[in-house]
């Protein structure tokens, strides 16, 4: 989409909610009309697992070298959840978990986790780089967890405890392992172990075993010719398998696949977006699970560019015996707004995190994650209560700075503000508030000479922009576009009144940390040796668009369809529940027929005139027929209009978009 066009869509959008109905303070896929939008959390969860157990879901995701790890989330409905806590509250095999003698683990850390319960215990079997796989058990999900390791490492294990009270688990990537596990989980029984598949059958990794109605299920994630979900299914746990090669498929819900890195260190080189191809930001890894009521849903990450990897909710239907992601009709595609899962009570609009934070409680929120593991007598909550202070250590660059404090950036947009007091910082200190991403920018309160200064580095182009400051007390501030995948920096010495500084800033998806941009607060010391201290008061992070949609539905008013082709009829917008819409020209409704045709009918309103009415990512208008549960386009070479599509393409040429303007 143009950037005016974007624009003027981000100011309807503020103008409008507001007279909605307040708006949330951050992002929740509940559209608080029986409806959700996907994805379930706009900042990063990626490799989700979740089982149900009686009436409550269970949920847990890769953290990598964040920590604490694991987090632990429960919802009744799969769409409202509620942080628990953390299985692994810290994670230290040596140096490098510490940021010491110039070792990380960027990129490495808790991968994969396999979430399971079994005789009242909760498990999460999890990858660990250079370790064997780690077992984290709980009584109680919210804690505390006992943890130990396997005698060997299973990449991307998904463990299945049987009906007889046998335990096995499945591994690897294309041919897959299978083999059952010892009675106290930490091996695999002898002469138990096999080999499923060829490496050509179609299957990949980030397996998920299940057995459903006396039959074995493996679905996992393919990225060979791109991102899918391949399933297999066999009568016998050792198989032979047969092999489906997608449940799921190219669905991205339109999103461009962003700017991608290409190496891990300057000069950077940067793929540039690519709307011509179709899968690169397509859901794949993840898998089902079955609600109270009978339903069966799907979930699984897709790479939504340096956000992060989102976590997304599918109906699942089920034909001829394959678990398929999406809805009869457009098997594989999943629609981005549906409606939300049955459940006994209807449930509250539930948010697990409060991103905001003056530092006022006496620990730390659970959004907060360190970047490796802290050194825990160098940063206090109470030594300036109502402040976060953070004592600078010796690092040459933000990348090496410990004690960095983290938490997920959140889209489509959001801006960080961060209040700092500098006033005890000491020579060659540097403190402040950074985009944590390869590469990354920083905007921070540097003391040389005795002398204040901000300073924004951009690593990117590996250049500084230096302001001298007259006072110790500073804002500053990010603002964010993670659809056009651009930030820009401002600060402020009262609170108010902003000035840009440097240039704005292209953030990435990359796959050296294998995480989305983290916002960071930071202090260290450039000159190797302890320095002073950075107090931060608050930080707040403001979301324009914080609801499935950026314009609400214009029940009862009347509309013209703008598109590539152009659709100029005006039409009137009827209320069909559920977020649904019924669109009217006079005595006669928008009808589409079981062969996707389309046509004007005079008739009440039913099935075959209503469409979900949502929106791309990137706020265009999209018309999924409830008919074929196909989208309505325009087709831009001759005008013809069908319900025909099974979604937006990433390009924008299939004529399914729409830009709606009201009629005055």
């Amino acid at each position: 989409m143009k950037k005016a066009m974007y624009a003027a869509l981000l100011l309807a959008a503020l103008s409008l909610t507001a007279h909605a109905q307040p708006a949330p303070r951050t992002w929740t896929p509940d559209n608080g009309n029986g409806t959700f939008t996907n994805p379930l959390f706009y900042d990063e969860f990626s490799d989700p697992d979740i089982i149900r157990v009686n009436d409550w879901f269970y949920l847990t995701g890769t953290t990598m070298h964040a920590m604490p790890g694991l987090p632990v989330l429960r919802s009744k409905d799969l769409v409202n959840w509620e942080f628990l806590g953390y299985a692994a509250d810290r994670l230290d095999f040596g140096p490098a978990y510490r940021l010491e003698d110039g070792k990380n683990i960027y990129g490495q850390g808790i991968w994969a986790p396999s979430l399971r319960y079994r005789n009242g215990v909760f498990y999460i079997f999890t990858n660990v780089n250079g370790r064997a796989t780690q077992i984290y058990s709980a009584i109680n999900p919210r804690g505390p967890w006992a943890h130990w390791e396997m005698k060997r490492s299973l990449h991307d294990l998904s463990v299945l405890f049987d009906d007889d009270g046998k335990a096995y688990a499945v591994w690897g990537h294309q041919d897959l392992h299978i083999a059952q596990l010892t009675d106290d989980l930490l091996d695999i029984v002898p002469d138990t172990e096999q080999v499923l598949f060829s490496k050509t059958d179609g299957m990949g990794e980030g397996a998920h075993l299940y057995k459903i109605a006396g039959r074995y299920y493996i679905l996992s994630s393919n990225y060979a010719g791109g991102f899918r979900m391949p399933a297999a299914r066999a009568n016998r746990v050792f198989g032979p398998y047969e092999v489906n090669q997608a449940i799921s498929k190219d669905e991205g819900f339109g999103m461009v696949g962003g700017y991608r890195l290409k190496n891990k260190q300057y000069p950077f080189e940067v793929t540039p977006p690519n709307p011509a191809a179709r899968d690169i930001t397509a859901m794949h890894q993840g898998g089902i699970v079955v609600t109270e009521a009978g339903e069966w849903w799907g979930f699984s990450m897709m790479d939504y560019n340096s956000v992060g990897r989102l976590l997304s909710l599918a109906p699942v239907t089920w034909q001829d015996g394959w678990p398929y992601f999406g809805l009869p009709g457009n098997l594989g595609r999943n629609p981005r707004t549906w409606i939300k899962p049955r459940v006994a009570e209807p449930q509250q609009v539930r948010t697990p995190f409060t991103r905001s934070d003056d530092f006022a409680d006496a620990t730390l929120k659970p959004i907060w994650q360190w970047n490796h593991a802290p050194v825990d007598d160098k940063w206090s909550l109470t030594e300036r209560p109502g402040f976060l202070r953070l004592h600078a250590l010796p690092a040459s660059s933000f990348w090496e700075a410990r004690n960095t404090l983290t938490q997920r950036a959140i889209g489509p947009q959001s801006s960080p503000t961060v209040a700092l007091d500098a006033a005890r910082l000491l020579e060659n200190d540097v403190a402040g508030l950074g985009l944590l991403n390869l590469p990354y920018a920083t905007m921070g309160v540097e003391k040389k000479q005795n002398k204040l200064s901000l300073v924004l580095f951009d690593q990117a182009r590996n250049m500084s922009t230096r302001v001298p400051l007259n006072a110790s007390k500073v804002w500053l501030r990010a603002d964010c576009d993670f659809l056009t995948e651009k930030a820009r920096f401002s600060y402020s010495l009262d609170g108010e009144n902003y000035r840009p500084i440097g240039d704005e800033f292209t953030m990435i998806f990359q796959l050296t940390t294998f995480q989305g941009v983290r916002y960071a607060l930071f202090a260290y010391n450039t000159g190797n040796q302890n320095g002073g201290m950075a107090d931060f008061a608050s930080i707040d992070i403001a979301q324009p668009n914080p609801r499935g949609l950026m314009r609400p539905i214009p029940y009862g008013q009347q509309i013209r369809l703008g598109s590539s082709a152009g659709l100029q009829t005006p039409l009137t917008v009827v209320d069909m529940g559920y977020g649904r819409a019924a669109l009217q020209s006079g005595p006669s409704y928008v009808t589409v027929a079981a062969d996707s045709s389309v046509s004007f009918q005079q008739v009440r309103p039913g099935v075959a005139q209503s469409f979900q009415w949502m929106e791309t990512p990137t706020g265009e208008l999209i018309l999924m027929s409830l008919a074929t549960n196909r989208y309505l386009r325009i087709d831009p070479q001759n005008g013809a209009v069908k319900a025909d599509s099974p979604g937006p393409a990433p390009d924008g040429k299939d004529g399914v978009r729409f830009i709606w303007t009201l009629v005055k």
